[in-house]
């Protein structure tokens, strides 16, 4: 019997991801999810620099800032419940010190203008197509950061904007980096606190939408980890408690599928050895000073000398 309707699959024969790579990872919480994995293979990459990016218009004011090179000044930031925030940028970047800010703002706007003329590999998650828009300069916000709602107006993406908006974030980068692949997704994670029906018509929109800018032969890829979750994990077990988020398995699971599409099968010798290493030294022994434990250190600092060797970027 097969209990389980799968999305069929082929490897990606051109532009594959390996350890001479460089990706970008932006959007939504799901990014950080898969981010996580390279981050721990060790893989070449930088993941939302300015944190997690809900909907494409954040997504492309990062972009747009980031290639202009933007200097953040005090007219950007704003002082609420005793920390300083910026309209550009994910809480996680908030900070009681209004300079703080400011710096981490700016270094990371530099850290990602240099990404993003490096980068192979774009990797773009899309979370929802609804959007806010602060009525009193008029501009859409990557996050609230809890001021009064009756400051914005909220508003349903169309497919068009959504459309308009890829193509300008790729425009943008290949003004700087023409050689670059992008990958799309949507986030898996439902946005029920916008309603069950209006989760819907953000995921249609932004689906309809990158399917309208995907071009494989210009290097435009569409990942399904949207539809994976919903056909192929489409059970409540493959959530975390809140019966929203994709919990660990299902994360590993959809990670699974895109190393078996964009993972080249030349890093997978080397994903094993880090993977070893990774163990290893997570690992607690009973007692630090046997003969034992030391014979175990010294292969593992061998294995982890090997693999510095031929990539010399990995770090432990």
């Amino acid at each position: 019997m097969n209990l389980q309707t799968n999305i069929p699959f082929q490897s990606q024969q051109f532009n594959q991801i390996d350890y001479n790579s460089k990706v970008l990872l932006l959007g939504s919480c799901f990014s950080e999810n898969i981010g996580e994995k390279f981050e721990y293979f060790k893989f070449q990459q930088l993941q939302n620099p300015f944190g997690i990016l809900f909907h494409p218009l954040a997504v492309e004011r990062l972009i747009t800032n980031a290639i202009n090179e933007k200097v953040y000044a005090k007219t950007d930031v704003f002082f609420h419940n005793e920390q300083w925030h910026c309209y550009d940028a994910h809480s996680r970047l908030s900070n009681a010190s209004k300079d703080q800010l400011l710096l981490d703002l700016n270094h990371n706007i530099n850290v990602t203008h240099r990404f993003l003329k490096e980068a192979s590999h774009i990797v773009i998650t899309l979370g929802t197509a609804w959007a806010y828009r602060y009525i009193e300069t008029d501009t859409h916000v990557a996050n609230c950061h809890k001021i009064p709602q009756k400051k914005f107006l909220k508003e349903l993406l169309s497919v068009v904007q959504i459309a308009e908006s890829l193509e300008a974030i790729m425009s943008l980068i290949k003004s700087i980096n023409p050689d670059v692949s992008f990958i799309f997704t949507v986030s898996p994670v439902r946005h029920i606190k916008d309603g069950f029906i209006e989760n819907t018509q953000s995921k249609s929109h932004l689906i309809s939408a990158i399917h309208q800018v995907v071009e494989p032969r210009n290097h435009k890829y569409y990942f399904p980890s949207f539809e994976i979750m919903m056909d192929e994990l489409r059970d409540y077990r493959f959530y975390n408690e809140d019966m929203l988020h994709p919990n660990i398995t299902a994360v590993n699971y959809i990670w699974e599928r895109f190393y078996e599409v964009w993972i080249s099968e030349a890093s997978q010798s080397t994903m094993k050895d880090v993977d070893t290493i990774q163990k290893g030294l997570a690992h607690r022994p009973f007692n630090v000073k046997s003969d034992a434990h030391q014979a175990f250190l010294q292969q593992l600092k061998t294995k982890e000398t090997l693999v510095k060797s031929r990539f010399p970027h990995i770090v432990f």
